[in-house]
C-alpha cells in the first residue's frame, strides 16, 4: 500500500490503449499509465516489444483507491475486458507482448488473483480454461509519451475506431453504475 492511501495494480490485457482507456473511466480509479513490465531488458521502446525481443508484455500500472474499488473488484473487469482464454493473443494481436497477466504487488494481491481467477473459472463465463499468468511484480517501464491516453487523443485513429472504441463502449455499458460522473454523462 502507498502512503497516500492509494495501491497499484500491474495488468497485461492485450493492446495497452484498450485497457487504458477502460481503466481511465472505472470510478476508483487515480490515474493509468501504460507501459511494458515482465521483460528481462531495460528500457525497452514499443518497437522492441512489438518485436517480441524484450519478454515484456504491454501492461497498464493503475493506481486505485481501495476505499473505493477493491483490488478483487479491479480483477472482476480486467478479466470481463479482454479474453483471458487465448495465450499470447488478443484478437488479431498476437505474440507475448499480448499476453494476459497479472503482475502482482504484494502476498494479499496474489492471494486476490488466484481466488477472483478460480471464481471466474467456475462461473464458466468463458468456454476455454483461462491462462492468465499471475507473475510477482518486478519492474515498470512507461511506454513512450504518445502512448499515454492514446485512445483519448486518438479516437478517429483506425486501430481506435474499429478496436479500441467498441472495447470500451461494451465496457460502459456493462459497468454503467461503476463509471466515474464524468464518463457516465458523456
Amino acid at each position: 500500500m502507498e502512503t497516500n492511501g492509494l495501491e497499484t495494480a500491474t495488468l497485461a490485457a492485450g493492446c495497452f490503449w484498450c485497457v487504458e482507456a477502460v481503466f481511465d473511466d472505472l470510478k476508483g480509479v487515480h490515474d493509468v499509465l501504460s507501459g511494458y513490465s515482465g521483460g528481462h531488458k531495460d528500457n525497452p521502446t514499443y518497437r522492441e516489444v512489438c518485436d517480441e525481443t524484450t519478454g515484456h508484455a504491454e501492461v497498464v500500472q493503475i493506481r486505485f483507491d481501495p476505499a473505493e474499488l477493491s483490488y478483487d473488484d479491479l480483477l472482476r473487469v480486467f478479466f470481463t475486458v479482454h479474453d483471458p482464454t487465448t495465450l499470447n493473443r488478443q484478437g488479431n494481436d498476437i505474440g507475448s507482448s499480448y499476453r494476459s497477466a497479472i503482475f502482482y504487488h504484494s502476498p494479499e494481491q496474489k492471494e486476490a488473483a488466484e481466488r477472483v481467477m478460480k471464481e471466474i473459472s467456475d462461473a464458466k463465463i468463458y468456454d476455454d480454461p483461462i491462462v492468465t499468468e499471475i507473475t510477482a511484480f518486478d519492474k515498470f517501464w512507461p511506454a513512450e509519451d504518445y502512448h499515454q491516453e492514446y485512445f483519448a487523443n486518438n479516437p478517429n485513429q483506425p486501430y481506435c475506431a474499429a478496436v479500441v472504441a467498441p472495447k470500451v463502449a461494451k465496457f460502459r455499458k456493462t459497468y454503467a453504475d461503476r463509471l466515474k460522473k464524468h464518463t457516465a454523462a458523456a
